[in-house]
């Protein structure tokens, strides 16, 4: 599969084995805060969020195994990763996440926008589990996905085409 091209400058290309170091890093962002409050050493923070990513990797390989894994790039560099899983009536974002540095600079929402027309073409909604207090949930409401179902850690967030937002 080529790169899809969002924007001029926000573009997806299909994941590889020689992203993993990139992949590791991305997702090693999504812990940050969390990192942030462990005594470890820079050498165990990496070991940790190296055998993270492992394991969730292989989470979504086994629990998805028609799920795309994109990197998104951002005048041709690498920024974030994006993980869909195209089901029967919905598209469900497995992960969107862009790295801290270039969070905020309008990569992101072209890339939820794309997804959505995409369902949109062929009459299928977006879901996105959300952790409770992701700072993302704006975000998805800003773009009309509502929350759907709650459990104690995460809130589906759902975006119907045929709804006014």
């Amino acid at each position: 599969m080529n790169e899809i091209i969002i924007t001029p400058n926000v573009k997806l290309r299909p994941m590889t084995p020689e992203d993993e170091t990139f992949l590791i890093s991305v997702y090693g962002a999504s812990r940050e805060q969390e990192l942030s409050m462990v005594p470890w050493t820079e050498e165990q923070r990496h070991a940790f969020v190296k055998f993270q990513y492992l394991a969730q990797l292989n989470y979504y390989q086994t629990e998805f195994p028609k799920s795309e894994h994109f990197i998104i790039l951002a005048d041709g560099e690498p920024v974030g990763r994006l993980f869909l899983d195209r089901r029967d009536a919905q598209i469900r974002i497995l992960d969107i996440t862009i790295l801290t540095c270039h969070r905020a600079k309008g990569f992101g929402v072209p890339v939820i926008r794309y997804v959505m027309g995409e369902a949109a073409a062929v009459g299928k909604s977006v879901g996105i589990n959300l952790d409770l207090f992701s700072i993302s949930q704006r975000t998805f409401e800003q773009l009309g996905f509502k929350p759907t179902e709650k459990t104690d850690s995460h809130t589906l967030y759902v975006w119907q085409a045929n709804e006014q937002h």
